[in-house]
């Protein structure tokens, strides 16, 4: 992929489109898709999202990070949490239900 197809395609051009609550998920150590743009990505997100925040400035997105984590979440304790966030987001965003708490790590 060359540099102008990456600009072409990248999510932070259509962010004032997205209407749909994301779930940004990544790794430091992940060489695939660098750190900066999953943080841009975020960053877009909370500025420049279509989706209104809520009475008390919160976002509907959310960003989990992973510091010693690469493309794929490998280490079992990390997977475990992998799961329980995405099945909590899911389980807000799509089956409109109240969302599981989280794990007690994320705090």
């Amino acid at each position: 992929m060359t540099p102008e197809m990456g600009e072409k395609h990248s999510p932070h051009r259509f962010v004032e489109e997205i209407r749909t609550p994301m779930l940004v998920i990544h790794g430091d150590k992940d060489y695939r898709v660098p750190i900066g743009e999953g943080l841009r990505l975020w960053y877009e997100l909370l500025s420049r999202s279509g989706l209104p925040a809520g009475p008390d400035g919160s976002s509907p997105h959310r960003f989990l990070y992973f510091p010693n984590e690469n493309h794929w979440i490998l280490s079992p304790q990390h997977a475990k949490v992998w799961y329980e966030v995405v099945f909590a987001f899911l389980a807000e965003h799509v089956l409109d239900e109240e969302a599981p708490a989280l794990p007690e790590l994320l705090g």
